[in-house]
């Protein structure tokens, strides 16, 4: 019993941890939460999935805005993986810097990237950043969490990341805060 307790209280201490250890520029989604409402330092947070992701799996207000790292191109299929094609967003770090310069925050400034899982466009988002010169880290696992592995719900996204933490989100996205695609004319 003694084991199970001591088990039970490191789980919980690593759960309600702000950081997470895996790498130096890895922050859990309690942390990036607890920063931005302190409001004690300055902090971009930015959604980096395309905006028809966000359409359809849900956002958090938390965020600031959504500039997409990777852009899907409806016009390109992978057959292997039965998936549209993406490209990188070619202004992605111009874009980053005009946000912070339109808030009036310093290039500096701590800037938290998320995307559905956080390994597929948060980190390398934020490793893309960094190599722009700017202070950029992102959420671990992102905002839908990972998928399970085993049982009855098997493939669903319903452990850890921000969906799965407590942390406020909303099905429906915020017109005010999506990237908009200039129209062709």
């Amino acid at each position: 019993m003694k084991k199970l307790l001591i088990a039970l209280s490191l789980a919980l201490g690593m759960a309600t941890s702000p950081a997470i250890a895996n790498d130096d520029i890895g922050m859990s989604p309690q942390a990036v939460y607890e920063i931005k409402q302190e409001n004690k330092e300055p902090i971009l947070f930015v959604d980096v999935r395309d905006p028809v992701e966000i359409m359809f799996i849900g956002q958090t207000d938390v965020v600031d805005l959504n500039i997409p790292f990777l852009i899907v191109d409806r016009y390109s299929i992978d057959e292997e993986k039965g998936v549209f094609r993406m490209y990188r967003n070619p202004n992605f770090v111009d874009e980053i810097r005009a946000a912070l310069k339109e808030r009036g925050l310093a290039e500096d400034t701590k800037v938290v990237t998320m995307c559905r899982s956080g390994s597929e466009r948060g980190k390398p988002s934020a490793d893309f950043l960094r190599e722009a010169g700017l202070n950029a880290y992102y959420v671990v696992n992102g905002f839908q969490g990972s998928a399970i592995k085993e049982g009855e719900h098997a493939g669903f996204r319903t452990q850890n990341g921000w969906q799965n933490s407590g942390l406020p989100w909303t099905p429906k996205m915020n017109k005010d805060k999506i990237y908009h695609t200039p129209k062709e004319e």
